[in-house]
């Protein structure tokens, strides 16, 4: 189906809103030439009794011929837009003129602390982990505002305990006697052995690991119950993009990360 609406779904969104508008003021009409027929039965207003049949008939073909215009008005092609690259753009423009930070990184969007991966065979967009199916880009991008005024729900503390048992399962493979010397290890190894069974890597994704390192790194927990401490060193591996995880920071800055350890103080 052609697309008619170039300037993207929101305005087309607007045009069939106001078809609609019109269809309801139609429908209104309907609903009182129907009540002016009623009052005139149950009087027994025989001289009227005509006319308002003939209006409330008049009102009930408007109405039709209406909701036919608002119907044939909606020819936008939602499924392949929603699959281009121009709908994330409008979503990016929007939260622009919103005043809501977002940025896009490995096909997804990023607005702090959420991640946001458009689901075009649904019709729909996951944040995080929540399917939300409103994607007119305006109710979207105030929905994710109003999300944003919101408690951050992640926790630390939890994330950094799992992070220690993660290290700590790898650095004894490597020795015992290695926990707690400090020994780097890269967090994709970390990422690997939090998602080892199978379709847990899809469950929780590099992306949204990326994140919850990053969200860790600017909460300020750094010690575990155990009282060892973590440290995210800098490694000649953040100049290799394939050692490393990215994350956009709330200030939409490409920030990696390449290895984790954790030692007593």
């Amino acid at each position: 189906m052609e697309n008619i609406y170039p300037d993207g779904i929101e305005k087309a969104l607007a045009k069939t809103q106001a078809d609609v508008e019109a269809t309801l003021k139609a429908a209104g009409s309907v609903v009182n030439s129907l009540k002016k027929f009623r009052i005139n039965i149950q009087t027994g207003n025989l001289r009227d009794l005509k006319k308002t049949i003939e209006s409330a008939e008049q009102a009930i073909a408007a109405l039709k011929q209406q909701f036919s215009n608002t119907k044939e008005g909606w020819d936008f092609d939602s499924e392949n837009y929603v699959t281009s690259p121009t709908f994330i753009k409008e979503i990016l423009e929007m939260s622009e003129s919103l005043g809501v930070k977002m940025f896009e990184q490995d096909e997804r969007l990023y607005c702090y602390p959420f991640l946001i991966r458009i689901l075009p065979n649904e019709l729909a967009v996951q944040i995080d982990k929540q399917k939300e199916r409103r994607l007119r880009p305006s109710t979207l991008v105030s929905y994710l505002k109003t999300l944003q005024n919101k408690p951050v729900r992640f926790k630390p503390d939890v994330f950094l305990e799992s992070l220690y048992l993660a290290y700590e399962t790898l650095i004894k493979s490597r020795g015992k006697d290695q926990v707690g010397k400090g020994i780097v290890i890269p967090l994709l190894e970390i990422y690997k052995l939090l998602t080892l069974l199978p379709g847990q890597s899809k469950d929780y994704s590099r992306q949204e690991f990326a994140r919850d390192v990053y969200l860790l790194d600017q909460s300020g927990v750094t010690a575990t119950k155990k009282g060892f401490v973590i440290r995210l060193p800098a490694s000649t591996g953040t100049k290799w993009t394939t050692g490393t995880i990215r994350v956009i920071t709330q200030e939409g800055q490409d920030k990696r990360y390449y290895g984790i350890s954790f030692s007593k103080d």
